[in-house]
Formats: C-alpha cells, sequence, structure tokens
C-alpha cells in the first residue's frame, strides 16, 4: 500500500479519542500539543488522562461510545482492544468521511501515525508498512542528526540561558544541546561537561568565563557585558553552567542584565545537582515516611558571615532533608553550628564528589564526624553535602551504572 504523507492543522478542531487506557494516554498529549479540542469518549480513564481533563486540556465524556459520537470531528483516534467495539467506530467514522486512526487493527484503519520526532520548529514524521521498529528506528537516527545539526540562524536570538547538568554530558536536556550545537558564542563556567564543549563547531568562539579576571562581583558584570555585547552583535549566545542557571548560578542576574539591554533571553533548565548527586549515589532527598521536604542551600558562606542570609537556627529545627551546595571548605562550621543550634551530632550525613561523572565518590558519616572523615577521605570539590535521615536510605539501594 502506498501512502500520502500529510501533516493537520488541528488547532481548534474537535478530535474524538475513544478509549481511556494507556494506548489513549500515550496518544492524547500530542493532540493537545497540537492545539486540538480533544473529547474522550470511554467509561473509565487512567489517571493521567483525568488530569488533562481536570485541567481543562481535554473533554470527558463517561459512556460507551456511540456512532453520533463521531460527528462533527475532524479526525477519530480509537484507542480500544475490542475490535468488535473498535469496528463500529470505524464503521461510524467512514460513513462520515472522517479519517480514523485505530490502536488495535491498522490494517482496518483509513489513517495511521508515524514515528515523529521533533526540534525546534522541525517535525520529523517516519511512515512505515508494517515495520514499527525499523521506523522507530530510522526515527531515533534523524533525531541524533538534528541534535547535532545548528537550526537556521533566523531562528534563534539573542541569550540561552542554559543548564548543563550535574556533570555526565548526557544528563543535559535535548533542548540545552540542540541551542549548544546552534551557538555563534558560548559562554562557560569551569563545571560544565567538558564533552559538550568539544562537540561545539570550530567556529564557536569560546569564552571560559572561569578566567576572567577580575573579583566574584567585577567578574559578572563582565559576564553580562560580554553577554549583551555578543548578542547586540546578532550573534546567538548560550551561556552555559553547569547544574541549574537558577540554583545559585546567577542566571537571575544575567536574565535581568540582557533584559535592560533589550536582548532576548530564552531559559532552559538544567538538572540540579542538588537533587541529581544524592540521588545518583542511592540517596532520595524526600522519602515517604522519612522526609517530606527538602532545603538547598549555597554553603560558600560560613554561619557567622555577616552577609549570610541563611537561618541556621530554623534550618536545624527542620525534620527534612538539609542539601549543601558549594560547602565543603565550610563544613566544618556548617555542622557545629547546626549542632549547636540542637541538630543531632547523630544525624546521618553524606558527601558526595563530583556526582554523575566517572570520578563520582560518595561518603557517609554523622553530623559530629563528616569533618574529620571527609578530611581523612580525601574528599574534595565540587561536593554535595547531604543531611538528614534519608541518607540511611542508601544502605539498602545503590543505583546501577547508567
Amino acid at each position: 500500500m502506498s501512502l500520502y504523507p500529510l501533516a493537520l492543522r488541528l488547532a481548534g478542531r474537535r478530535v474524538l479519542v475513544v478509549g481511556g487506557g494507556m494506548v489513549a494516554t500515550r496518544r492524547v498529549p500530542a493532540l493537545i500539543a497540537a492545539g486540538a479540542q480533544v473529547e474522550i469518549v470511554t467509561p473509565e480513564l487512567t489517571p493521567a488522562l483525568r488530569s488533562h481533563v481536570d485541567a481543562g486540556r481535554a473533554v470527558w465524556t463517561p459512556r460507551r461510545f456511540t456512532p453520533g459520537d463521531v460527528e462533527g470531528a475532524w479526525l477519530v483516534h480509537v484507542a480500544i482492544d475490542d475490535p468488535i467495539a473498535a469496528a463500529e467506530v470505524s464503521e461510524a467514522a467512514e460513513a462520515h468521511h472522517i479519517f480514523c486512526v485505530r490502536a488495535d487493527d491498522r490494517d482496518a484503519a483509513t489513517a495511521w501515525t508515524p514515528a515523529v520526532t521533533r526540534h525546534g520548529q522541525v517535525t520529523v514524521a517516519v511512515t512505515d508498512g508494517g515495520d514499527r521498529r525499523r521506523a522507530m528506528a530510522v526515527r531515533d537516527l534523524v533525531a541524533h542528526a538534528l541534535e547535532a545539526t545548528p537550526p537556521a540562524a533566523p531562528e534563534l536570538k539573542g541569550v540561552a540561558l542554559v543548564g548543563g547538568g550535574p556533570g555526565d554530558p548526557e544528563l543535559i536536556t535535548v533542548k540545552g544541546r540542540r541551542l549548544l550545537a546552534a551557538a555563534d558564542v558560548v559562554v562557560a563556567d569551569r563545571l560544565v561537561p567538558g564533552v559538550l564543549l568539544g562537540e561545539l563547531r570550530p567556529e564557536v568562539e569560546l569564552i571560559d568565563a572561569a578566567k576572567i579576571p577580575y573579583g566574584p562581583s567585577a567578574a559578572q558584570e563582565e559576564i553580562n557585558r560580554i553577554l549583551v555585547d555578543r548578542a547586540q552583535q546578532g550573534k546567538f549566545v548560550v551561556r552555559l553552567k553547569g547544574g541549574d542557571n537558577f540554583v545559585f548560578g546567577r542566571g537571575g542576574e544575567e536574565a535581568l542584565a540582557c533584559a535592560a539591554a533589550g536582548v532576548p533571553v530564552v531559559v532552559v533548565p538544567g538538572v540540579t545537582s542538588s537533587i541529581a548527586a544524592p540521588a545518583l549515589a542511592g540517596i532520595p532527598v524526600t522519602h515517604r515516611g522519612v522526609a517530606h521536604e527538602f532545603t538547598v542551600v549555597s554553603g560558600h558562606i560560613p554561619p557567622e558571615h555577616p552577609d549570610s542570609l541563611v537561618d541556621w537556627p530554623a534550618l536545624a529545627r527542620l525534620r527534612g532533608t538539609l542539601v549543601v551546595l558549594m560547602g565543603l571548605k565550610n563544613l566544618p562550621k556548617i555542622s557545629e553550628r547546626l549542632i549547636a543550634e540542637g541538630r543531632s551530632p547523630e544525624t546521618p550525613v553524606a558527601v558526595v564528589q563530583e556526582g554523575s561523572t566517572a570520578h563520582q565518590r560518595s561518603l557517609r558519616s554523622t553530623l559530629g564526624a563528616v569533618t574529620a572523615d571527609t578530611a581523612e577521605a580525601g574528599i574534595r570539590p565540587p561536593a554535595v553535602v547531604v543531611i538528614g535521615d534519608v541518607v540511611a536510605v542508601s544502605d539498602v539501594f545503590t543505583p546501577a551504572a547508567g
């Protein structure tokens, strides 16, 4: 059978979905993303579909299908595995000249859903003659090629604030990697995954922000100036930081500087090491029956420093998890202060060095002993400190290497 490929503009048009199980759960989000007016007809819904209904993104008619349901629809999706009921739906659609997708029997359908990949404004759909695995393999190859191919220059302007993730280059987001491949200028910090920089095009201007020869405040002003200057030259600039730009990454300052200069800003959140590093060491920052909250604080300033904005007495009273970033140097003073404010010296503590990388190391200790233990073990920055009972969960959970 020869297929005629076609892209449908469904925004504002009614699409009927018959069925409320896992097949419908997979199909409905793409229809919603296309702007379709989705109506689901089925006695029961999965929780995921119910959340779309509750949010007003879809309409649910809680009953079995009747032939009149297809009237006014531009497209019908049959997402049920009962062949008799599915045939009833497709026959009704055929009678009204409406294209119908059938999950149970593609040969009985008048339309097929292809294997799809999306990158920015580019959508690639791969159809097949029954070899679904091959179509998906081709789709994945195309997706990989698109990730490595810069979009057309007019598509991207201004500055993108991209979080590079905790260190493993595979933990940057798909969007972050796509924008990085399109950059004319990359302003990078020392903790970004080095492999990502090795993939940049030869003509890309790479600025190592860690080598800007100023004090901390002046250096940030210089970074802001560079971002604005290059963007105003018409170049697409990516500000690449480890973790997430907005978790102690001064992303807010850079966004404000760009906004003040009239430079458009795209924000691409990154996987923050405050959650990723503990998780990769087997420590969930929250755990049912153990911790219902977690707090992330910066430890680059000791507790007694006049510039510190951290309420250490309040943190000592919390029952949940405390995650300290950039705190290894001041860990002795931090642990002493927490104990002085009432936190038990026996509180479990973990220190995770270079989480997500090939050099990851982790140490288990207690609040009272962690200073000596980290010194003896030779733990060095960058490291994430986790304080709380969730650390004990790792005694029975060890993640496999990815």
